[in-house]
């Protein structure tokens, strides 16, 4: 995977809670392999019954077809296992999703398609979702991985020196600075991993079979 350190880009609204992988990516786009599921995100509320763009639905307005974060409500990602959902984001352009908890698949399939999902509190969530809806032309963000902060990045805001704090796993967040899929991340531990099993096989002989102890090496 490329590594991660930041998100920079206009923050993007829907302020419901328990949005499901359904309406993040609705079935009828999973049809064939080769679907732009990018197109397809939010598709039920994107576009009408003749596949005409709705207007009103924020992620068809400007700026906020470019946004690169996304802001929600209370368990996002909720309904399935449906790992669509996330690639939806992700070749939609979305970076980031800020909510104040994630379904827990959801939630990890994120982390394995380096789409960073910041857990925030009630307050953050409120003043973020203020901050958006009282600027209609689009305020832009950057998310740091560093300092896991969310910081207006307009140099011409008054709120410019304004940031708010958001939780990650400190290995996931690690993870993806380094870029490091779940393999790279297992061989790291290669080593603790070498010594485990030769206590094992040390200590409980049984488990590694004579004809079987080569293969396993």
């Amino acid at each position: 995977m490329s590594a991660v350190e930041r998100v920079d880009g206009v923050m993007a609204l829907i302020p419901r809670c328990d949005i499901n992988t359904d309406a993040i990516i609705p079935s009828s786009w999973l049809r064939t392999a080769s679907a732009d599921l990018g197109q397809g995100l939010f598709g039920g509320e994107r576009y009408d019954a003749l596949g005409q763009e709705v207007p009103g639905f924020i992620l068809n307005q400007q700026p906020y077809r470019h946004a690169k974060v996304l802001l929600a409500d209370e368990n996002f990602g909720c309904g399935s296992s449906r790992e669509a959902a996330v690639w939806a984001l992700v070749q939609f352009g979305i970076g980031c999703v800020l909510a104040p908890s994630f379904a827990d698949i959801f939630y990890e399939n994120a982390f394995r398609n380096n789409l960073v999902a910041g857990i925030i509190d009630v307050e953050t969530y409120q003043e973020l979702k203020t901050l958006v809806e009282t600027h209609s032309e689009g305020m832009a963000f950057r998310v740091d991985l560093h300092t896991l902060t969310v910081s207006v990045s307009d140099a011409n805001n008054s709120l410019h020196n304004r940031s708010w704090s958001f939780q990650m796993p400190a290995s996931r967040v690690q993870a993806m600075i380094r870029g490091d899929d779940e393999i790279t991340t297992t061989l790291h531990h290669q080593e603790d991993i070498s010594d485990f099993y030769k206590m094992a096989s040390s200590e409980k002989p049984w488990l590694f079979p004579e004809d079987l102890v080569g293969l396993k090496r």
